[in-house]
């Protein structure tokens, strides 16, 4: 009996060894990079650029990019399929940046999680792409967030919902409110691609908040800088104001500043009358 047993231990260890996993490496001549368009911007995406040179069509299930840079989002539906091409952009969203609570990071090594079929192959494999390190997108991305990230830590910066129009211009409020230690100056704010912004008055800094205060108010003026119908149509960036602003003196950051939609929608309007383009 106990020659039994041994020999049904042996015969079992000689079947056939399990199949070794899927191969997690890109099919030949399949490659990923990153890219952004103006669009991708004001919704916090990039376009997860694939490049196929090989005589095979990739079908795409999903994309996911993966960096200790940005918080991890779930799998992202793509449902494409790539033939041989130089590049063909799959819309991406990303995580928000990780920031520390001092100074700026460097950005993380970046790989893109994909699942795909290669031609004929019968099931999704799970594909890691290696993004080259360090990308220079991903690098301005991190840069960007965690150089405002560090300004909001201090104070905020809102445009107040007021809006008047006085002249040719519509008058609001730049508003700067506390939020943690330091003193918090802002130095300028920008235009956008739709509008011009104008301080009122000599201000320097335009705003500042002392160790002990907590709100700074400054009037600011708007005015269209373009009044061609294409430019209403193509208006992805139009109320994204770059607002540069310092904590203690220090290196000036950007923060961008948008008025709440319902003062995005008078101030179109207001552009379109300036401009003659509101329809009678």
């Amino acid at each position: 009996m106990v020659l039994l047993v041994f020999a049904g231990l042996a015969s079992g260890c000689g079947g056939p060894a399990p199949a070794p996993p899927p191969s997690e490496d890109p099919p030949p001549g399949l490659s990923v990079s990153f890219g952004q368009w103006r669009s991708d911007e004001p919704v916090h995406r990039m376009q997860v650029a694939v490049r196929n040179t090989g005589a095979t069509p990739v079908y795409f299930a999903d994309v996911q990019i993966v960096t200790p840079s940005f918080t991890t989002l779930p799998p992202q539906k793509a449902g494409i399929d790539i033939p041989r091409t130089d590049r063909m952009d799959i819309p991406t969203p990303y995580g928000q940046a990780v920031c520390p609570s001092q100074g700026l990071p460097a950005v993380q090594p970046a790989t893109v999680v994909a699942h795909l079929r290669a031609g004929s192959e019968p099931e999704l494999r799970r594909v890691v792409f290696k993004v080259p390190h360090p990308d220079p997108l991903l690098a301005r991305l991190v840069r960007d967030e965690c150089a405002e990230h560090l300004i909001k830590q201090a104070a905020e910066i809102s445009f107040d919902p007021e809006w008047k129009r006085v002249g040719e211009a519509m008058r609001g409020t730049l508003t700067l409110t506390r939020r943690g230690a330091g003193a918090v100056a802002v130095h300028s704010i920008g235009g956008t691609t739709h509008y011009i912004a104008t301080p009122v008055g000599e201000h320097s800094p335009l705003l500042a908040l002392g160790a002990q205060e907590r709100v700074a108010r400054a009037p600011v003026e708007l005015t269209p800088g373009r009044c061609d119908p294409h430019a209403f149509a193509e208006a992805k960036k139009a109320f994204q104001f770059p607002v540069r602003a310092s904590v203690d003196g220090g290196e000036e950051r950007v923060v961008i500043v948008a008025p709440a939609k319902p003062e995005q929608d008078r101030l179109i309007d207001y552009a379109l009358e300036v401009c003659g383009l509101k329809p009678s």
